[in-house]
């Protein structure tokens, strides 16, 4: 039996974008799911050539449908069902060192203090 498409919730459940169905079908209903620019519902079909863009954990994954499947496969045959356009994530900002003081120097003055939030770019 060839399938042209199947559901949004199983598909990204099967290519292992979620841990469990329960869960695709939640991020569905959530509206972190979207099949060609349009939120996706549970039900929603998916094609190959698809544009599909799911936020986890924060972040946004863009994939494009290369298979289709109807069940959880394993890494290797999920990873090859589609391709990621995922963009690259921003470079970690510049964090200052910790300042080091001498042991039993006690704590820092208010003028220490001051020096330290600025350095750390706090005022």
């Amino acid at each position: 039996m060839v399938t042209e498409s199947v559901r949004a919730d199983a598909w990204v459940w099967a290519v292992r974008l979620y841990k469990s169905r329960t869960q695709a079908t939640v991020a569905c209903r959530a509206g972190h799911v979207r099949v060609n620019g349009d939120r996706a519902k549970p039900a929603t079909h998916v094609r190959v050539g698809d544009r599909v863009v799911v936020r986890i954990g924060g972040i946004d994954r863009v994939v494009e449908v290369r298979q289709l499947l109807l069940k959880r496969v394993g890494a290797e045959p999920a990873a090859a069902a589609y391709v990621d356009h995922t963009p690259a994530p921003p470079p970690a900002e510049f964090v200052a060192p910790p300042s080091i003081r001498d042991r039993g120097s006690g704590r820092p003055t208010k003028k220490e203090r001051r020096q330290l939030d600025r350095l750390r770019g706090r005022r």
